[in-house]
């Protein structure tokens, strides 16, 4: 397998384990979805560095910014999707750091994702629950 195809497989893994997350949890955006961010972000970057053209990477984000206020909705006094849209975010910046060949920062990332969305969970949760006591 070449180092591009590598690097193709190894983004849409790391960005499916942030994705199985949102799928656990019933978000519309789940596997599927995270994969092909991370993947698209990995691509764009191996074709940018093939280019010669950073700014192609750096496009990246803008476009994921797109896809994440997709996902953000306000439903009543509350803001829902937020996390979601920050999980496509993380796994864009993941794809690019994996397309660029930086694949232990980029396998750090996740790990701190899964920290944060599963770990935290709980804390959130309980936060939460305070909040809407009278």
């Amino acid at each position: 397998m070449s180092d591009a195809a590598l690097r193709l497989v190894m983004a849409a893994l790391l960005s499916a384990a942030v994705g199985l997350e949102r799928e656990f949890t019933h978000k519309a955006a789940g596997l599927r979805t995270h994969m092909l961010v991370g993947l698209g972000a990995a691509l764009f970057t191996i074709v940018g560095s093939i280019l010669g053209d950073t700014r192609i990477a750096a496009q990246v984000v803008t476009g994921v910014g797109f896809l994440g206020a997709g996902a953000i909705f306000r439903d009543g006094g509350s803001v829902r999707g937020l996390t979601t849209a920050a999980g496509l975010w993380s796994v864009a910046a993941v794809g690019v750091a994996v397309g660029a060949g930086y694949l232990a920062l980029a396998s750090l990332a996740t790990g701190v994702a899964l920290v944060v969305l599963f770990a935290l969970k709980p804390i959130d949760d309980r936060l939460h629950r305070r909040e809407e006591l009278p």
